[in-house]
């Protein structure tokens, strides 16, 4: 299989350049700058690209890479950071500028570069950089300029190098995907045969071999990644596999009833399926608890338990399946080079729990819009497969202070009648505007349910009733969000349908605040 090697030198953008690779119908990964140069050319890439980084390459200590990568006689492409590295590796000269050239500038390209054929002459590009590119190496040229920068892009066409200023994998820039394109497709030669039908068809392939006769366990949320999961699994093994999914009584509104349409007795797939309802057990254990990291805790904790339970039943499993998803595994430190942004709980540790004797990752490769068309293909309802994203403690994160059976009914019901009413309303949109989503579209929503009771009168008689929170942002990545401006007059008839029809809300609230400060979730 073709691909395209990423190599990280500590770049905020290191998924967004693979990603954006993919799209090209390449197949992309991401090593470390650290990564031996040995295990690198037994990868065999057909293309190597080097990301940017937060320090200065002539820094004592700053991450590096030796001239032997530039002579391997793969294409390479240096962004920012990568650009400078490779020049000063190759015997350029990198200085620090008199001052810093950020955010979008207007950059003329030499449209006879293989980079930049068929592009216009001039064109935006998202910049950021204090350091510039002061000498080209040897056999270099300038192959794009802006006001500040003259060599905002350069290339030694008969040693496969090229080196570019400005960031083409954001959005900011204009045709950043096409000269991405043509790096990997024109000059590295790829022949953008990487989609997801093929990959289904090796993944069931090599799963099926893998497994041979064999056992295997998974722990089915209802969630995008693990339904995926049990997609591959259930067409590769069958019935060798048992998902058991654990209802803790903290899901969306009919989610447990539709997960297991889906994947039970009666639906498309055929594997074995084991519903846990622990709803009540979780109640109980979460009773008077109100602080966020403890139920948080709880909540995890009795998840393992209850999965223990079930797989002690099921007895020794020669596979113990998860929904590993590359971002998991990059964010977690095993992939690049950027700092660990968060712990994975399907990453880096094996559960002690169950008596297996391997684990099996089949979405380990994927980013998240690949796992869900990687669904579509398996023919998973859309609904589940373009559900929002849930956090693992559910909805005891979306109820501020204790959790009741009570609470939980509240927030259901409002987050069901949130959640239909903006669907409604963009479906609406599409319908008078050709299929276009609106500008306000969120790309997360949902209802919490706060802590407050306030006074309230309906009917002509005197409440004390609780708040409901209304939550909706828009976001390229979750890292950062903000609030999406929804029409008044859906919000208008959200507020109206959950005071009139949810019993113990007579308040509705919306939430303006961005991440940060705040989160997206309420805790």
């Amino acid at each position: 299989m073709q691909k395209i090697k990423v190599i990280d030198f500590g770049g905020q953008y290191n998924q967004l350049v693979a990603r954006r690779v993919r799209e090209c119908g390449v197949y992309c990964e991401i090593d470390s700058y650290r990564t031996p140069l040995e295990k690198i050319k037994a990868d065999a890439p057909d293309g190597i690209i080097l990301t940017g980084g937060p320090s200065s390459v002539y820094e004592e200590g700053a991450a590096t890479c030796s001239r032997e990568l530039f002579e391997l006689g793969i294409p390479v492409l240096g962004l920012c950071y990568g650009a400078q590295l490779m020049m000063h590796v190759l015997g350029g000269k990198v200085e620090r500028a008199s001052e810093r050239e950020y955010g979008k500038t207007e950059c003329e390209f030499d449209t006879d570069s293989s980079l930049f054929a068929e592009l216009p002459g001039k064109s935006v590009v998202w910049m950021s950089h204090f350091d510039y590119i002061s000498k080209m190496a040897d056999g270099f040229k300038s192959a794009a300029h802006t006001a500040n920068t003259p060599v905002a892009a350069a290339e030694n066409v008969s040693a496969g190098l090229y080196a570019i200023q400005f960031h083409p994998e954001v959005l900011h820039t204009e045709y950043g995907k096409e000269i991405l394109f043509n790096f990997v497709r024109n000059i590295c030669g790829c022949a953008g045969d990487w989609e997801m039908g093929s990959f289904v068809e090796r993944t069931v392939a090599a799963l099926r071999e893998k497994i041979g006769d064999g056992k295997v366990l998974l722990a089915l949320s209802g969630g995008v990644d693990s339904s995926v999961a049990a997609g591959l699994l259930s067409r590769a093994v069958g019935k060798q596999l048992t998902c058991v999914f654990v209802d803790h009584g903290l899901l969306r509104k009919d989610e447990g009833d539709e997960v297991e349409a889906v994947f039970g007795e009666g639906g498309d797939f055929d594997l074995n399926f084991i519903r846990v309802n622990a709803g009540e057990r979780y109640y109980e254990k979460l009773s008077g608890v109100t602080e966020p990291e403890r139920k948080r805790k709880i909540i995890g904790e009795e998840f393992i338990r209850v999965f223990e339970e079930e797989a002690k039943k099921i007895g020794a499993v020669d596979y113990l399946a998860q929904g590993t998803i590359y971002p998991d595994v990059v964010e977690s430190g095993l992939g690049g080079e950027s700092a660990v942004i968060k712990s994975h709980h399907n990453v880096g540790g094996l559960p002690d729990f169950v008596d297996f004797k391997e684990i099996v990752e089949p979405l380990r490769d994927l980013f998240k819009d690949e796992v869900r068309e990687a669904g579509r293909r398996l023919g998973i309802p859309e609904a589940l497969v373009s559900r929002q994203p849930f956090p693992g403690p559910g909805l005891g994160i979306r109820i501020i202070g204790d959790i009741t059976a009570e609470k939980v009914k509240i927030v259901q019901e409002a987050d069901a009648i949130y959640r239909e009413e903006v669907d409604n309303a963009i479906a609406d949109w599409k319908a008078s505007h050709g299929g276009t989503a609106p500008d306000w579209k969120p790309d997360q929503y949902f209802a919490a349910l706060t802590n407050m009771r306030s006074v309230g009168v309906m009917g002509d008689e005197r409440t004390y009733d609780y708040a409901v929170a209304l939550r909706a942002v828009k976001t390229v990545d979750f890292m950062t969000a903000e609030s999406a401006q929804i029409p008044w007059e859906v919000l208008q008839k959200v507020t109206s349908r959950i005071v009139n029809e949810v019993r113990g809300v007579n308040r509705v609230f919306y939430d303006l605040t961005g991440k940060p400060p705040g989160t997206i979730e309420f805790e």
